[in-house]
């Protein structure tokens, strides 16, 4: 059995030599990576990445934060293309291909169809001078010095160094295209951030009825059968106009108890809390949950414009719960 140490000696080159692969790419970020950018920035239809064996396994994830940072991309397997799914191609695509060595038979066998179709090609290999970097319209270097496996065998830190470039690619067409968080989110839809960023105070607010409300006139025993009946732990008071003027809470009544048994019997207006909170409700859900989270409260007022006074609904810190906003 191994020692501890030599574990650990043998897990911290592996990553020095893999940083080292990495690293080295900065002197090849020159021309030829921004033909790459204008080409695939340019390109009329999708970017296809392909790549044979651990190259296409790096492939499919640079193809997966492509798509998913506003440039439409996919991965087509070589071996299966070769069979029919260069069906797949269409004028206007720009292919990436990926190999360390640049002579993948798989990859060289569609080498061919891509040029029949006009189309523009990028290469990715450790081997300038192979066929497959001779063959591209943009060949970028991604060789490394040697492989963090001791055999020499395993793709290690050429795999590293072409998730890299791949990520590097992937963030310089993010900028050209102004993609910004918004649109991330649109693509993310089922994920915590599209939430975030995409539910709006609209989507999740109670309006119409079911929003608590009760007069200046009410007492504190009507407002509590409201709070009740409403099921949301507060109420708003509104003036004669419907203007909300004020609002009581759970807690609010539980202090009132403890102070005096015949508040009850008292008017809301008494004892009601003034200058309620409140958002607009075309705001982003997340930008309600960092105002109760600022005034430590678990509800707004939700309004249409600034200015309004008569509120459209009410939106529970449970109903961001439920909706995965938090």
């Amino acid at each position: 059995m191994m020692k501890t140490q030599d574990l650990v000696q043998d897990a911290l080159q592996t990553l020095e030599i893999e940083a080292q692969a990495v690293l080295a790419l900065k002197e090849r970020i020159g021309d030829a990576f921004c033909d790459a950018i204008s080409l695939m920035a340019e390109c009329q239809g999708r970017v296809v990445i392909t790549g044979m064996g651990k190259s296409g396994l790096i492939c499919q994830k640079i193809a997966a934060t492509m798509a998913s940072t506003g440039t439409p991309a996919f991965f087509l397997h070589p071996a299966e293309g070769i069979h029919g799914d260069l069906g797949m191609l269409m004028k206007g695509d720009v292919v990436l291909a990926v190999s360390n060595s640049g002579e993948t038979e798989e990859i060289l066998r569609i080498l061919p169809v891509i040029k029949r179709l006009g189309l523009k090609l990028i290469t990715m290999s450790g081997n300038p001078a192979s066929t497959l970097s001779r063959a591209g319209d943009v060949s970028l270097d991604i060789s490394v010095d040697r492989e963090a496996c001791p055999l020499g065998l395993a793709p290690t830190a050429s795999t590293t160094a072409t998730l890299a470039m791949g990520d590097a690619l992937a963030i310089a067409l993010l900028r050209i295209h102004e993609f910004k968080p918004e649109d991330f989110a649109l693509f993310h839809p089922g994920g915590a951030l599209g939430k975030r960023l995409l539910l709006r105070v609209d989507d999740l607010m109670h309006r119409d009825q079911a929003v608590p409300l009760v007069s200046l006139q009410t007492t504190v025993k009507e407002a509590l059968f409201e709070i009740t009946h409403k099921k949301l732990g507060v109420t708003g008071i509104v003036d004669r106009d419907g203007g909300l003027v004020g609002v009581f809470t759970d807690g609010d009544l539980r202090r009132c108890l403890e102070g005096c048994l015949s508040c009850l019997e008292g008017s809301i207006e008494s004892v009601m809390c003034r200058h309620p909170k409140r958002i607009l409700r075309h705001n982003l859900a997340a930008k309600a949950l960092q105002r109760m989270e600022e005034y430590q409260i678990t509800s707004l007022f939700v309004f249409e414009q600034e200015e309004d006074r008569v509120p459209v609904g009410i939106i529970h810190l449970h109903d961001l719960l439920k909706a995965g906003v938090v």
